[in-house]
């Protein structure tokens, strides 16, 4: 398939990763990101001297996709693992243990709940109301608190279940869909009348000793997409920055880009083209061909963020922190920071760089929040600090302090989105050649987005087969 082109529109890991199977199967590959720089959300810089990731951290170590493309690699061996996962709640005024026995915040033993002091009274007997409420109907999609609020009450979703969403989504549990972002547990929730007890069958289901939750690379995960930029290129594949693509259309024969300024457009053809972007721009481009699919994903929508990274003394605190950090409920958050994360407890070879600091990483900014990130960055780093101050005693002014923002950066996975996923494949399904890729599809983790990558190089491989040997 030598003489086959294929474009890839997007330089983040789900296109990288995408483009590097076509090139080693033989095709010839083009990366183009409209950005200076590959990698998307995953990017990495040192402060302090320490390199801290500034966006995604770490990789889920339980599904396959992220560390079989580190061994493929051929870099396995510098794979770490958390040196401590043990992560807290600061809910009704002082920092709670997370209680076991807990799916996303879903509560399957009612007496850990209960020892974390999590819920207030009144909310924890509200809990095992859930045994023998009649049946809650979940129909074809319902929302995340509409369905566990009304099992187990709004306080566990308050406290408990939106702030461990929020820390993947930043999105609010009223809006995200029940089975998009908790499908395990709603498939459960399917054969259980209680709650409870279909969180309990997941729990019971899960291997005993499933190993490491967690996974990342010594300089950071940020590493990655240069390491399959690199492998990309070995394979004969070419990656161009700065490559803004305008316009795709179709052809007789293929598919043309418009890539680069209106003042100097370029144009390039293709056999066949992934599309790994978010959803908005990936709708602009499909809009002339692939119209249903366009008006789809115009209506998944993202949310922005910032996070905070500060170099603090070890000094600073009155002890060194002991769990990898904590996350704050929409309902306790008096400086707008919804997680924090003890980078140099959470991963010891940060540590080991530099004993003296503690880095620590703030997330700021839910769907909906967009005025928490109009501050500046030195307002957010002041919001920052006191969430550190208040909550752990953190006293000495930071040694360095880092503001990345990311607008729009997270889809939100929102009542009936496996139904616009589903709509949106099957319109590009019909257009030979054509595959997308990304967050906006099957989740927002470096696996799940590599899944989508495999989906759609091997859609674009059997395009490019059949046409060969309708060739021949």
């Amino acid at each position: 398939m030598s003489t086959s082109h294929a474009v890839v529109i997007g330089g983040g890991i789900a296109g990288l990763a995408a483009a590097r199977l076509l090139a080693r199967a033989g095709v010839r590959t083009t990366v183009l990101e409209g950005s200076p720089r590959i990698g998307g959300k995953l990017h990495v810089s040192e402060i302090a001297g320490i390199p801290v990731d500034e966006g995604a951290e770490s990789m889920l170590a339980r599904r396959p996709e992220g560390l079989d493309l580190v061994r493929d690699l051929g870099r396995a061996d510098d794979l770490v693992h958390p040196g401590t996962t043990s992560s807290g709640i600061r809910s009704r005024g002082a920092l709670r243990p997370i209680p076991s026995g807990q799916v996303m915040g879903v509560p399957s033993d009612l007496k850990a709940l209960a020892a974390a002091q999590v819920l207030s009274p009144a909310g924890l007997a509200r809990v095992p109301l859930d045994r023998v409420l009649p049946e809650t109907p979940l129909g074809t999609d319902v929302s995340v608190a509409g369905y566990i609020g009304a099992r187990v009450g709004g306080e566990v979703v308050d406290r408990l279940v939106e702030p461990l969403l929020g820390g993947v989504y930043a999105g609010r549990a009223e809006l995200l869909s029940f089975e998009a972002t908790m499908p395990a547990v709603a498939a459960a929730a399917r054969s259980h009348r209680s709650l409870i007890d279909a969180v309990r069958s997941v729990r019971d289901a899960a291997p005993k000793d499933p190993g490491p939750v967690f996974a990342t690379l010594p300089g950071g995960l940020g590493t990655l997409p240069g390491l399959v930029a690199d492998d990309l290129a070995a394979a004969g594949g070419t990656v161009r920055t700065g490559a803004m693509v305008r316009e795709l259309r179709r052809r007789p024969d293929g598919w043309r880009l418009t890539v680069g300024p209106a003042r100097a457009p370029e144009t390039l053809d293709a056999d066949a083209v992934i599309v790994a972007i978010p959803a908005a721009p990936a709708s602009r481009l499909l809009e002339p061909d692939v119209p249903a699919a366009a008006s789809t994903l115009a209506g998944i929508e993202y949310a922005s963020m910032a996070i905070v990274t500060l170099a603090y003394p070890v000094t600073a605190f009155p002890e060194f922190p002991a769990g990898s950090g904590y996350l704050v409920p929409a309902v306790e958050n008096a400086h707008g920071v919804k997680a924090v994360t003890f980078s140099s407890v959470k991963w010891p070879h940060l540590r080991d760089r530099d004993p003296g600091l503690v880095a620590v990483r703030c997330s700021l900014g839910r769907f909906g929040e967009e005025h928490t990130l109009q501050r500046t960055d030195e307002e957010l780093i002041a919001a920052a600090t006191a969430e550190l101050a208040a909550t752990c005693g953190a006293s000495d002014v930071p040694a360095a302090a880092r503001v990345t923002r990311w607008g729009g950066g997270l889809p939100q996975y929102n009542v009936g989105h496996a139904d616009r996923v589903a709509r949106v494949r099957a319109a590009v399904a019909a257009q030979p050649g054509l595959a997308v890729a990304g967050a906006a599809y099957d989740g927002l983790g470096v696996p799940a987005c590599l899944a989508t990558a495999r989906a759609a190089a091997d859609r674009v491989l059997d395009h490019l087969r059949s046409r060969e040997g309708a060739a021949t």
